[in-house]
């Protein structure tokens, strides 16, 4: 009798191991942040603090450059992109159908890629010069003036017109969700066309312009091709020079905690603007706003208006380096090119199914509701996509490289073989710094997916003897394929375009679309630099389709 009492009791006795789904859920969450975390770790212990040397030389030149052109970039596409979204919401001119999606176009377009451009059409021996001297007959510069295009002026206009279509997604989307009933009683109190915008539209759509400018303000504060091409000191660029000229790795990462900071402030502040609006939606199905239609010469200036940021941020890049590459055909069969584009989809992959396949499980483990612990770590993951890619390159590569010759050290003693750097050395560090960056992707389009589902269909197959693992496989995944999909896109997209992460963590001899293109245009080779520069403009402009028809149908 008392030996099957103590079996009763043993088993209570033994405590229960946590599930896969918990602890793959907190892995997954650690792997993300850890980055972050060795930024602040080796800010906060260097090997030789050259904080005082840094404050009392380049800093202040850093931050003060990093802070005009952030806040002039900012500006710009607040005004542009919601004066756009207004246009396009709210009246009907001639080819605003077109002109609806055409402004999303360059999202396509890498911002430094548009820099190669803008020099290349603007520069002495570029078109707009030597039409001008033709034209006047000038024979020399001597003759002439013209602005000096590597300057800070030209980045905050190539920033600006690479980035001014978030403000205009976000504010076009807010301005259609709201009533037409509301401006009809504004033109019925004698509203006239600004009055509506100043006092109805602008306050009813501020938290969308918010969370764009805030958008706009991370990733010009993350750039560093286009800062670089121009000579223009900014954090960014800081951190290269600390690192790779003065060899201080914690130098550069207390310039990465800067960053971090400025970045993690600014999602703060968007936050906070966001917190204290409040909309609500007087009537189940509300009435969609009638667009009033600009006739004669106010709706061509309205159709000029709207041109002007598709031209200067597509069509010239894309015009001149298509001309390029249509005239440098032999470069399309360079062997360097075909490596770089075989690189770039197999990182750029290999990130797209890590990272999507690693917020799949995490989202699927907090739904679980098993692990508190995982529910904390989710809105962590999502710090990665607000870290720039330097940053992330300063928290990936130091504690990579430690780690992976302690390995390499092991397996010379254990085997008497040599394996060489196996994580440094290849692409792991490339597709890990990009499963960081963007995580917050895939977990955001996983979650919306996921919500979506009936959480009677997974207790359905969980009854009928479904796992929880089945349950994913066989109810989930199917119903959100197409949201899996979008998410891959956009990973594979973002990875494409990376270029600070991929330049600080490649192996020796390791080229991407977007390192060649740097590398050719640094060499100011835009002839050879020019068809790796249009793939990565063609992956981009697919994911822009993708949206524009994504966006199309809910809006129909």
């Amino acid at each position: 009798m008392a030996e099957e009492q103590s079996r009763r009791i043993v088993p209570r006795l033994v405590p229960r191991l946590p599930g896969i789904w918990p602890v793959g859920a907190v892995l997954i969450g650690a792997a993300v942040v850890a980055p972050l975390l060795a930024v602040v770790w080796l800010a906060l212990n260097p090997e030789e603090n050259i904080w005082p040397h840094l404050w009392a030389t380049t800093l202040p030149r850093y931050l003060v450059n990093s802070a005009i052109i952030s806040g002039s970039v900012a500006l710009i596409a607040a005004v542009v992109g919601t004066g756009a979204a207004w246009l396009i919401a709210m009246y009907r001119f001639p080819g605003s159908r077109w002109l609806e999606w055409l402004l999303l176009f360059p999202l396509a377009i890498p911002a430094y890629v548009g820099a190669y451009a803008l020099v290349d059409f603007l520069e002495y021996a570029g078109p707009v010069q030597t039409a001008l001297r033709e034209l006047m007959g000038w024979q020399g510069a001597q003759d002439y003036w013209f602005p000096e295009i590597r300057a800070r002026w030209a980045a905050v206009v190539v920033l600006a017109a690479a980035l001014t279509p978030y403000v205009y997604l976000l504010t076009r989307a807010a301005l259609r969700e709201q009533s037409g009933g509301i401006y009809e009683v504004a033109r019925a109190l004698g509203a006239g066309p600004f009055a509506r915008f100043w006092r109805v539209g602008l306050p009813l759509a501020r938290p969308a312009i918010a969370a764009g400018v805030a958008i706009v303000m991370m990733e010009t504060l993350s750039d560093f091709g286009v800062v670089d091409f121009f000579a223009v000191q900014t954090l960014t660029t800081g951190i290269f020079t600390t690192w790779l000229d003065m060899g201080n790795a914690g130098g550069a990462a207390q310039l990465s905690l800067v960053i971090l900071g400025l970045v993690l402030l600014l999602s703060g502040l968007e936050k906070a603007s966001r917190s204290k609006s409040r909309f609500y939606q007087t009537a189940r199905h509300q009435r969609p706003i009638e667009r009033i239609r600009l006739a004669g010469w106010r709706g061509w200036l309205a159709t000029a208006l709207c041109l002007v940021p598709v031209l200067i941020g597509f069509v010239l890049p894309v015009g001149v380096l298509g001309a390029h590459a249509l005239a440098n055909a032999e470069a399309w069969a360079e062997p360097g090119l075909i490596e770089a584009l075989t690189n770039t989809v197999l990182v750029g992959g290999a990130a797209a199914v890590v990272t999507v396949s690693g917020a799949l499980f995490l989202v699927y483990a907090v739904k679980l509701g098993g692990s508190p612990l995982a529910r904390r770590v989710l809105p962590l993951t999502t710090l990665g996509y607000a870290a720039p890619g330097a940053v992330l390159g300063v928290g990936i590569l130091v504690p990579l490289a430690a780690l992976d010759n302690s390995l390499a050290d092991a397996i010379w003693n254990l085997t008497g073989h040599d394996p060489g750097l196996l994580l440094t050395g290849t692409g792991f560090a490339i597709v890990y710094a990009f499963a960081v960056r963007f995580f917050a992707i895939a977990q955001g389009a996983a979650e919306a997916a996921m919500d979506r589902v009936s959480p009677s269909l997974p207790m359905a197959a969980r009854s009928l003897g479904r796992t929880a693992g089945g349950a994913l496989r066989e109810v989930y995944v199917p119903l959100i394929r197409g949201s899996v999909g979008t998410a891959l896109l956009l990973v594979f997209v973002d990875s494409v375009k990376e270029l600070p992460a991929t330049l600080l963590l490649r192996p020796f001899n390791f080229n991407t679309l977007a390192t060649r293109v740097y590398e050719k245009a640094s060499l100011e080779q835009i002839g050879q630099a020019a068809p790796a520069a249009m793939l990565v403009i063609a992956v981009g402009l697919a994911a822009v389709v993708l949206a524009a028809r994504r966006q199309g149908e809910g809006s129909a």
